[in-house]
């Protein structure tokens, strides 16, 4: 089972750059503004975009970790893992434009999740989504406002995101799942 690269380091930090621009300007800069990350690497994908932010507009913006793992209405299915920190920043959520943030938007149980879990955090002014891989296949009403690449794939291929915070390797694979269709991220 072959994988093919569909972005590579330098495309993953354009991709982010231009993230973080848009949404600079679809909050008119920074204030009230607040990210948070879906573990693992939305979380990482998180600080990169506040890094560019704060690069662009000299202000630091808090960023955030949500884990959603107990928000899961597909416990049944898959086996969990184990639930990481949640840590919100030090000004809460209240009020602030939050901007959820994960490597790959599919079937948006994970977003449902998180929305559910933000919930238990404080009342957010709104919420936005950002992902870096859109790969399609919606099971609920969910899109993302800015999105990294759009990639069209099949239920039976597997979209790896590797982050060097983590893999030693900002990459983007697809490839053929051997496991069925329900289990592919």
């Amino acid at each position: 089972m072959g994988s093919r690269t569909v972005l590579e380091e330098s495309e993953i930090s354009r991709a982010l750059t231009r993230i973080s621009h848009e949404i600079i300007e679809a909050n008119k800069g920074v204030e009230g503004l607040v990210l948070v990350g879906i573990p693992t690497r939305g979380t990482s994908l998180a600080q990169r975009i506040a890094g560019q932010i704060s690069r662009i507009e000299g202000t630091d913006v808090p960023v955030g970790s949500l884990d959603v793992t107990m928000y899961r209405d597909d416990l049944a299915k898959h086996p969990t893992r184990s639930p990481r920190p949640t840590e919100m920043p030090v000004g809460g959520i209240d009020n602030a434009t939050v901007v959820l943030v994960d490597d790959v938007l599919f079937s948006g149980r994970t977003v449902r999740a998180a929305l559910d879990a933000l919930n238990d955090h404080g009342r957010p002014r709104a919420v936005r989504l950002a992902a870096l891989i859109d790969r399609g296949h919606r099971e609920l009403p969910i899109r993302a406002d800015y999105i990294g690449k759009n990639l069209p794939s099949s239920k039976h291929e597997r979209i790896s995101v590797r982050l060097v915070e983590h893999d030693g390797v900002d990459e983007v694979t697809i490839s053929q799942d051997e496991a069925p269709a329900e289990a592919a991220r």
